[in-house]
């Protein structure tokens, strides 16, 4: 009993000090522009350009110009390429620049395809967007119809990508596709929006390289290699979805059959015909897919003896 009233003293004693509180009271290092722009400082108070922030507004200077200015005078207005709908590109992305060219992950900007086609930086991130845990890299939401497939809270990158990459959308919503929309897998998983030197600013030297970061059963080394695999995985897979199953390009056999025309079964596909009395030898093939006896298409290690080099299971 005695207990439960020292406590029941100790929180009138916190009342009555929050009471006598300054009811409009600012924590210390909350920047001049705050005073006015209260929505525009709350979107950038828990990311790193909030935290670099300082009670004369430093960090909101490194974007606005003529800040000191517009403090004395609000009548002044604040500049900026990033707001200023004359601006280029260019000029909008040197900006950030100004802080971001010495990070690892813009070494290639100028090399990369999104800026050789006037893509700005705030053309995919927000600076003054509200930013949480859902949305951690101030990333432009757009919003479709595959977000019904979503199975996470998290802000997913994607919906960025899609809203100038409208191709790519349709191909991820297809019923075989890698599951970007489910939020496992994302654009950048793969590709490197600030830019690269290879081929769709992918994050590899090659496709192949790329894929068995992933897919790392595929990898090899094969006594007996497929050339195809070994080239290029995009021969037979696209990446973002396919309506065939494993993201083929084709149906089997029809995918096998572009390059290995004659195969097993001489006619549906190449126009020669396998009706019974025509080729009967090869009948019984008929309506079998190649992967129902070659299971090991990426390569095999079975001995001649056991018909490696034919892929056999």
């Amino acid at each position: 009993m005695r207990m439960k009233s020292i406590l029941a003293a100790a929180a009138l004693a916190g009342v009555a000090a929050l009471a006598a509180a300054p009811a409009l009271a600012q924590p210390a290092g909350t920047p001049v522009c705050a005073n006015c722009h209260e929505l525009a400082h709350k979107s950038t108070v828990l990311t790193a350009h909030g935290a670099r922030n300082d009670a004369a507004g430093t960090a909101c200077a490194a974007c606005h110009t003529n800040i000191a200015e517009h403090v004395k005078d609000s009548k002044i207005k604040p500049t900026s390429p990033l707001t200023s709908k004359t601006a280029t590109a260019a000029e909008k992305s040197a900006v950030c620049l100004t802080c971001h060219a010495g990070n690892r992950n813009m070494a290639f900007w100028q090399q990369g395809m999104h800026r050789k086609n006037d893509v700005s930086c705030n053309d995919c991130h927000a600076i003054h967007q509200a930013v949480s845990a859902s949305n951690p890299k101030m990333l432009r939401v757009q919003e479709f119809a595959g977000a019904i497939y979503t199975t996470t809270a998290r802000q997913l990158a994607y919906k960025t990508c899609v809203a100038c990459h409208r191709d790519t959308r349709g191909e991820i919503l297809k019923p075989s596709h890698h599951p970007i929309v489910e939020g496992k897998v994302a654009c950048h998983d793969c590709h490197d929006p600030h830019g690269a030197l290879s081929p769709s600013m992918l994050k590899a030297e090659s496709y192949q390289d790329l894929c068995i970061s992933c897919h790392a059963d595929k990898r090899g080394p094969w006594i007996h290699e497929h050339p195809p695999v070994m080239e290029n995985c995009a021969t037979c897979h696209t990446p973002h979805g396919s309506a065939h199953n494993r993201l083929l390009a084709q149906k089997p056999p029809a995918l096998c059959g572009d390059c290995h025309p004659g195969g097993h079964t001489h006619g549906l596909y190449d126009g020669r015909g396998t009706l019974p009395g025509v080729n009967p030898s090869n009948i019984r093939f008929e309506g079998s897919g190649c992967v129902g006896c070659h299971r090991q298409i990426h390569g095999s290690n079975a001995p001649p003896s056991a018909f490696g080099q034919f892929f056999l299971r």
